[in-house]
């Protein structure tokens, strides 16, 4: 089942569709218990991030998957990657996870996983989706499914997270940790500090409504300054679900998902442990590309998307990718996007090689990279508009072979990204801003 997001007038996800309601949710509930049960299931995990919608559809789901007759197992506020591990080391045949990343709380969404931590098999999605037509039947009371809250889901991630880079010890350092007011608040700091590290929190004190205002991954303005006036040696970022992850150097500049997804491939290749290439995708910095190249690391480019990351690495066996925006996959360390996974991964790097966070991404000095998100009500005509075309041939010609141009729609908004990369500052952040110029009378 896809992730699906609302908001508090509707969707916030695919243009058109209806919006999600409780009674939508407990419908889900049952279908997905209903189908699962036949498949011989007895157990579904759920979890959720820190937004106050999430008390509601928890509750939904519960009945929906009780009435199908399968048991639920509550983990509260947990990472979504945390849901995906506990879903396999507690033997469920399916997690749900209630989240919508690092969107406002206004917004939430559903996304499930299947027994393998992974993404939930297409023909079981399917069958769930089918089964949404059906009208709701209870079981018989003797067989309703029995809810239990599972008391040490925290503790049982937190030691997953630290048995993924054995042996690192992180004494003498300090590090702030901003967990968006997210499901990582009660997580993150606590992992660093159990393997030595002086840690500052911040953004982890979530009240329902302050999840990723102002704050996390995508918002890391107040980490750079905090890095900077506690004379940190880094800091880190999380999304609202904890699956992303960016870093702050100690002299508060940002490094991104590129960037650290360098760090982690070099460091294993320089110790016989990278299993094949990297996978990134059509928003990789250009940059990045170049600095494994000259490491003889293969390099390759998906769609935009975790799911996109995930089918390339699949195909090819490998087994590290990850995205500008830091949902980075570790696949010999666990099944999905961890923040918290791939911030133990560069932290170990960086300890090993005796080198601070700016000295590591020295080496991988990324191209001048504009984004621009332009907003409209009408996201899908730009593919048609014929005066975009031409300002887009004529950006292309510009750069000719020292840059490239995406126009990509959002999946979860009515919006369309607009990035231009080259060598020239300058000259990238004016292509781009006539580009989004031209986007924006497109889709208005």
């Amino acid at each position: 089942m896809s992730r699906k997001y609302f908001g508090t007038d509707g969707i916030r996800g695919t243009v058109g569709e209806p919006p999600i309601t409780p009674d939508f949710v407990l419908k889900l509930g049952w279908a997905a218990g209903r189908v699962l049960a036949a498949r011989g299931s007895s157990k579904i995990l759920i979890g959720k991030d820190t937004r106050i919608s999430g008390y509601m559809f928890e509750s939904a789901l519960e009945a929906g998957i009780s009435a199908a007759g399968v048991d639920v197992r509550l983990l509260g506020p947990m990472p979504t990657p945390a849901i995906a591990y506990l879903t396999r080391t507690l033997h469920a045949q399916a997690g749900i996870v209630i989240s919508a990343s690092h969107n406002a709380y206004t917004d939430n969404g559903i996304k499930f996983f299947g027994d393998n931590g992974r993404k939930l098999n297409d023909q079981i999605e399917a069958e769930i989706e089918r089964m949404l037509d059906e009208p709701i039947s209870v079981v018989p009371t003797d067989q309703l499914g029995k809810v239990r809250r599972i008391d040490d889901a925290r503790g049982r991630y937190i030691e997953f997270c630290k048995s993924t880079a054995p042996g690192l010890n992180l004494n003498g350092m300090k590090i702030v940790v901003d967990t968006a007011n997210g499901a990582a608040y009660h997580i993150t700091p606590d992992v660093l500090e159990e393997l030595g590290a002086e840690v500052v929190p911040m953004a982890n004190r979530p009240d329902g409504f302050n999840i990723n205002r102002d704050c996390g991954s995508t918002k890391p303005d107040a980490l750079c300054r905090q890095v900077v006036a506690e004379g940190a040696d880094l800091g880190l970022a999380l999304d609202g679900d904890a699956d992303r992850l960016i870093m702050v150097d100690d002299r508060g500049r940002v490094v991104d998902g590129d960037q650290l997804l360098y760090i982690i491939a070099r460091d294993r290749r320089r110790h016989d442990r990278l299993d094949g290439g990297v996978v990134g995708t059509l928003m990789t910095n250009l940059g990045l590309e170049l600095a494994l190249q000259a490491l003889d690391i293969p390099f390759v480019r998906a769609k935009v998307g975790d799911r996109y990351v995930m089918e390339q690495l699949d195909a090819r066996g490998w087994l590290l990718g990850g995205e500008s925006s830091g949902h980075l996959v570790c696949l010999d360390r666990t099944s999905t996007g961890d923040g918290t996974v791939a911030a133990l991964q560069v932290l170990d790097a960086l300890r090993r090689e005796g080198r601070s966070l700016r000295e590591a991404v020295a080496e991988a000095p990324l191209l001048p990279q504009t984004l621009i998100n332009v907003r409209g009500a009408n996201r899908d005509r730009y593919q048609d508009d014929e005066g975009l075309s031409v300002v887009l041939s004529e950006v292309e010609a510009e750069l000719g072979e020292n840059g490239r141009v995406l126009l990509r729609p959002s999946g979860t908004e009515p919006l369309v990204r607009v990035m231009v990369e080259g060598k020239d500052a300058d000259q990238v952040e004016r292509l781009c801003r006539r580009l989004a110029d031209a986007v924006e009378t497109a889709i208005a």
